[in-house]
């Protein structure tokens, strides 16, 4: 095989590190943190200096929420595959389907523990 098959390859990495050298070096330059701006380095707020803290804390249960939907998020990713395996195995005489209720009974399940649980109940 000839080096010149991957020429194209090469010219794309060495724009994308070049795109990134860039990019990096423009946020130096003119970003928020760049030297000798007082006036880059102070928060504004529609022209009124602001008086309190600059970020709000969240609650934690802000962050349980999200990690259960993200839990969920991927478990329920996991059922994609099967859809696309199926016919095949539907085609092989092999039936999925209880795996398949079983895995999602079990997310229900999972899911009625939390609720009762209360870990999806913001007023608490």
């Amino acid at each position: 095989m000839e080096l010149t098959a991957f020429l194209p390859v090469l010219v794309q990495i060495l724009l994308a590190a070049g795109l990134a050298l860039v990019i990096v070096g423009a946020s130096h330059l003119f970003g928020q943190r760049s030297r000798g701006s007082a006036i880059k380095n102070s928060a504004y707020e529609c022209g009124i200096p602001s008086d309190g803290r600059f970020h709000t804390r969240f609650s934690v249960k802000f962050y349980v929420t999200a990690m259960l939907f993200i839990l969920f998020d991927v478990e329920v990713l996991f059922l994609i595959p099967l859809v696309f395996v199926y016919q095949d195995f539907l085609a092989q005489g092999i039936s999925i389907l209880l795996p398949i209720l079983f895995f999602i009974g079990l997310l229900g399940v999972g899911l009625l523990y939390e609720i009762r649980k209360g870990a999806l109940d913001w007023e608490r």
